[in-house]
């Protein structure tokens, strides 16, 4: 799943540990969903969603690939 987090975190100049801290999760999570190499639960979704105050779609959208699928 592709998403906007580096971007939307960085125009807020907040850290990865930031980001961590605010999500209650760990700095290597924020890596890796930002990486694309974790998908984030529902929860932690709606959790990202409000504390950038966009809609989920705004900032998770699925692979080119796995729409094809």
């Amino acid at each position: 799943m592709e998403n906007r987090l580096k971007e939307l975190r960085a125009e807020r100049k907040w850290s990865q540990s930031d980001l961590a801290e605010k999500l209650d999760v760990s700095r290597q999570t924020v890596n890796s969903l930002e990486r694309g190499k974790y998908d984030p639960s529902l929860p932690l979704a709606f959790k990202i969603a409000s504390i950038f105050g966009q809609p989920i779609e705004a900032i998770f959208q699925p692979e080119e690939k796995e729409m094809e699928a």
